[in-house]
């Protein structure tokens, strides 16, 4: 018999319930343990096969691990961590706008830096150790979202899937942001879910100084916003202040630049010269997508393309299957914004890295087979996802 049942058969016999003492330490720490070693297991073994296949598929007398970890806009957040933001535009010797480190947003560098000033490790290490500590918050707040959503058992299987089998979930380990953008956003969702709305707000917040991409994890918060008020029925403060709260991260930092360089759409101009990036409906993906298709030259383009359209079909999928709204609108909102930009192909599985929503359908899926059909598979899918990032690495020769 629950608890909750005898306290409802002593109020019914006109009895008060017995007090409810506080748990043991040993007891809170073993429930602790209990919920987060799935995380810690998963990171461990995640980690430890991305390091070793990508360390046996670097060259001789290539580039270093340490290096590897922390290249291409790696090299940004650790030029940011060390000397700060410029203050203007840049150009280069003809005169022609560039881009700058203005375009990267500042939460993971500060991090960064923290963890330099408190640890002294230089910066390059700090950098990988930010983001992997990030890491692993994000597949703790990711099992406990998904177990709440799903279940123990499915849950366990997604977060082996976000950290291991992803295409370029490699990137998680190195010194890029996207691990404490999906930590953040998935704290949200979870903060919101147990209605933790003030919480969620200042997630949200810091999720908008993190990446540009944090409007998905707004839209989320203000479609549970939404399902809140309706369900109750009535308007209380702490969901529509975590709202307001959540939409002043991105802008803030966009006033910074602007203020700092003197232009209202610095920002834009900036990240436009250096990478290209503007909205154009998904024209340049689609373009991309006919064209690998039909030639079908190059591995890179064409595995890109076919796992993007797998991506896309596993969105739709979850959005049939009546999963929580805030997850599927967040997660909707990051393949959307990934595909309808006009930034390089060869980043698109990087940038989807966060969104999550695509991988439910073959979560639930694999969770509902046999313990070693289930071990087999992700075991597959660990070791394809691991060998794909590190030939991304080590191989391609362009920026991820």
């Amino acid at each position: 018999m629950t608890s909750s049942t005898t306290e409802a058969d002593a109020a019914a016999a006109g009895d008060a319930p017995a007090p409810q003492h506080a748990a043991p330490p040993r007891s809170r720490t073993r429930r602790v343990a209990l919920l987060v070693w799935p995380a810690l297991a998963v990171y461990a073994a995640s980690t430890a096969a991305h390091l070793l296949l990508l360390s046996a598929m670097i060259p001789a007398g290539g580039p270093s691990l340490r290096n590897r970890l922390t290249t291409w806009d790696g090299g940004f957040y650790l030029d940011i961590a060390t000397h700060g933001y410029p203050h203007g535009f840049s150009y280069d010797p003809s005169g022609k706008l560039t881009g700058n480190t203005l375009a990267f947003f500042p939460l993971y560098p500060m991090l960064v830096r923290a963890v330099h000033e408190v640890t002294r490790l230089d910066v390059p290490m700090a950098g990988i150790v930010t983001a992997n500590l990030a890491l692993i918050a994000a597949l703790i707040v990711v099992l406990q979202l998904f177990t709440r959503l799903y279940g123990r058992r499915t849950a366990v299987v997604a977060i082996v899937l976000l950290a291991g089998a992803q295409p370029m979930a490699l990137v998680f380990l190195m010194s890029y942001s996207e691990s404490l953008f999906l930590a953040l956003a998935a704290g949200m969702l979870l903060a919101a879910h147990r209605r933790a709305w003030l919480t969620a707000g200042l997630l949200a917040l810091l999720v908008g100084l993190t990446r540009p991409a944090a409007v998905a994890a707004v839209v989320a918060l203000g479609v549970a916003v939404l399902l809140h008020l309706v369900r109750e029925r009535r308007i209380s403060w702490r969901p529509l202040a975590a709202l307001v709260l959540g939409c002043a991260g991105t802008p803030l930092y966009l006033l910074w630049v602007a203020l700092r360089v003197g232009r209202a759409d610095a920002w834009f101009q900036i990240q436009g010269a250096g990478w290209g990036t503007q909205w154009d409906n998904g024209r340049a993906i689609w373009d991309f997508l006919v064209q690998t298709l039909a030639t079908g030259d190059g591995w890179v383009p064409v595995s890109t393309a076919v796992l993007l359209i797998a991506l896309v079909c596993a969105t739709l999928v979850t959005w049939q299957r009546g999963s929580w709204p805030p997850l599927v609108v967040y997660g909707t909102s990051i393949v959307v914004l990934t595909l309808c930009q006009s930034n390089y192909y060869h980043s698109k599985l990087r940038l989807l890295l966060p969104a999550l929503v695509f991988l439910v359908p073959l979560a639930r899926s694999i969770a509902r087979t046999r313990s070693r059909t289930a071990v087999l598979t992700l075991a597959a899918a660990t070791v394809f996802g691991c060998w794909y990032g590190a030939y991304m690495i080590t191989v391609w020769s362009y920026a991820i």
